[in-house]
């Protein structure tokens, strides 16, 4: 009966560790995505450029960022693989429209928090 209750308990305490992310690093858009998005994206997607004037995607903003293109959001927070943003930046698309485009392929470790920070929710 003893050994049943503990077992209980701890299976209990790593449903409720995997569900509140436990040790997961909380990552935000002014701290972690921004300055990626400013370094590699934003000289092609701001009002005027070329990316913007193909696409409609500014990324010079959380809010522009969430808006999205003149074909829909790019974020799917809590899901980066639904995410148009993540697979663009990913590899996981076409190679004629990977991003950013005509550049080298961002790091893994930029990827990485990308997608962390999408499936945290994308919050700013």
């Amino acid at each position: 009966m003893y050994k049943r209750a503990v077992l209980l308990t701890l299976s209990a305490l790593a449903v409720v560790a995997l569900q509140t992310g436990c040790g997961e690093k909380a990552l935000t858009y002014q701290t972690n995505i921004k300055p990626i998005l400013e370094a590699n994206c934003v000289s092609c997607h701001v009002a005027g450029s070329e990316g913007y004037e193909k696409s409609g995607l500014r990324l010079d903003s959380y809010e522009m960022l969430m808006k999205g293109t003149k074909f829909g959001p790019v974020i799917v927070p809590g899901s980066s693989v639904g995410s148009t943003l993540y697979r663009l930046v990913a590899g996981q698309a076409d190679p004629s429209i990977r991003m950013p485009h005509g550049k080298a392929a961002l790091p893994d470790e930029d990827v990485a928090t990308i997608a962390a920070w999408i499936d945290q929710g994308a919050k700013n």
